[in-house]
């Protein structure tokens, strides 16, 4: 009878042990998916700035259109990668975006009647806060993905992970020379 007893007890904290595994990893992939979440939002908010900012420079950038086109293929870019959900489709397509975003304040240097004008400069403050954004959510969301990734290999998580199909999560990461800073000297040597 009190081996009996101590069976069932040993079951239900070996079970309870393992339900909390289970859970602590719907949990941590919850948190890469709320972190993502948070930095989706903040690209539609860049993409849906970037057309208005290119329509105002446009009225005083006339000779620069290509400089112009580069940066809304580069918006396309990233609409396209994130439509296709990878989130190294999305590194890369960020990184365009943001060179083309600082050829295009770059050039806008050259023309002071733009660099004064009142919509300019609020999209260009607007933009610049939004990419500081994302580079804080991408840190969040790298730290969340960083988590889950060791969780579901660690033992003895991993045997629930992989019985359950919990998947490693990708970090949003930026090559070296996506990283770097911008070549200004090219950028006004058009």
């Amino acid at each position: 009878m009190i081996a009996a007893l101590i069976l069932v007890i040993l079951l239900v904290l070996v079970t309870g042990y393992f339900i909390g595994i289970y859970n602590g990893l719907v949990r941590v992939r919850a948190e890469v998916k709320l972190a993502w979440s948070n930095i989706d939002v903040l690209l539609v908010q860049r993409h849906d700035e970037l057309p208005k900012l290119v329509e105002t420079c446009r009225q005083y950038l006339q000779y620069e259109q290509q400089t112009l086109e580069r940066v809304m293929q580069a918006r396309s870019a990233v609409a396209s990668a994130r439509a296709s959900g990878s989130v190294t489709a999305v590194g890369a397509a960020e990184s365009g975006l943001r060179s083309g975003l600082a050829g295009l304040f770059a050039v806008a240097e050259r023309y002071p009647d733009l660099k004064a004008n009142e919509a300019f400069q609020h999209l260009q403050q607007r933009i610049t806060g939004l990419e500081q954004a994302i580079a804080d959510r991408r840190e969040i969301y790298n730290e969340a993905v960083n988590i889950n990734n060791v969780r579901i290999a660690a033992f003895p998580d991993v045997l629930i992970a992989t019985r359950y199909d919990f998947e490693p999560a990708h970090l949003l990461k930026f090559d070296a020379a996506q990283k770097a800073d911008v070549d200004m000297k090219a950028e006004f040597a058009h």
